[in-house]
């Protein structure tokens, strides 16, 4: 019998280091991702760049996201006052007598939120304050300054949507369904569906699941 997938196991990947799940591996409590989220490297944190405490903002990551080696979230510390005459952050150099401007004076973008099962390609970068919806790609070496809906397609600097996965109605199944917050035992069910190309027959399954719920 094969052993349960477990969300807490650091290296996922028989005989791999080089990938990790990103939940047992962060220590910053400003850091929230959910199960079975994984990091194509190691030292997840490391990636998550200008975090400072006193800026109280998140990054929010949902389960069984995929991301690859490279990526970067850049969060609101990288961003510096503009509305006064020098944009020099003299408040985190020590022996300058500036206090830490109110967040009201900042180009201050709020928590950085992805959603479930999203894939973000190799050497993208995620900008403070994006959200990014369920099931979303980042294209590789993409630089994402703005939302990026569910389901939604998006390359470049700066991304743009390039196409929608889905049409609207197997888009919303798919938001019902929420796939990934159910038991390990349920998706391990599900696989014939999740990983099938006939569209089709997938909307059927999945309304089939929906009514007997």
């Amino acid at each position: 019998m094969k052993q349960k997938p477990n969300p807490l196991t650091l290296f996922p990947v028989h005989g791999c280091k080089t990938v990790t799940y990103v939940k047992p591996a962060v220590k910053n409590p400003n850091i929230i991702v959910g199960e079975f989220t994984y990091f194509g490297d190691t030292d997840f944190e490391k990636h998550v760049t200008h975090h400072y405490d006193f800026y109280g903002d998140k990054l929010i990551i949902g389960k069984f996201c995929q991301i690859a080696a490279g990526v970067n979230f850049i969060m609101n510390g990288a961003n510096h006052q503009m509305n006064a005459v020098s944009t020099f952050p003299f408040y985190i150099f020590e022996g300058w007598e500036q206090p830490v401007p109110p967040l009201a004076q900042m180009p201050y973008k709020g928590d950085t939120v992805v959603g479930n099962d999203v894939w973000i390609g190799q050497n993208a970068t995620i900008l403070a304050g994006v959200h990014i919806g369920d099931g979303a790609i980042i294209g590789a070496n993409s630089v994402v300054g703005s939302d990026v809906p569910a389901y939604t397609v998006v390359v470049g600097n700066p991304a743009r949507p390039v196409r929608k996965r889905f049409d609207e109605e197997l888009t919303g199944l798919l938001l019902k369904l929420r796939w990934w917050d159910k038991s390990v035992e349920e998706i391990n069910a599900l696989i014939p569906v999740l990983s099938c190309s006939d569209l089709g027959k997938v909307k059927q399954e999945i309304k089939k699941l929906l009514e007997a719920n």
